[in-house]
């Protein structure tokens, strides 16, 4: 899936509308939580909250930053 939308001003914000597809794709509906988590090449994931999930992130955030040279080193 392929979809398209623009940043746009919400107030005193700046927010992006999800296409109905990426919605559906998502299974994300009105009052989901969605997670945004870096991916490589400077890509954004979207993830919607699934039980656990929020729990799991925050043991790799642990394990990322207590491990962070060690990660650098491997990614040479």
């Amino acid at each position: 899936m392929i979809a398209q939308t623009k940043v746009r001003k919400i107030g005193n914000s700046l927010g992006v509308v999800l296409p109905k597809e990426a919605l559906q794709q998502l299974k994300a509906e009105e009052g989901t939580i969605l997670y945004f988590t870096e991916s490589p090449e400077c890509a954004l994931r979207i993830t919607p909250e699934r039980p656990g999930f929020k729990e799991f992130m925050e043991i790799a955030e642990k394990g990322m930053r207590k491990y962070r040279n060690t990660l650098r080193e491997l990614a040479k």
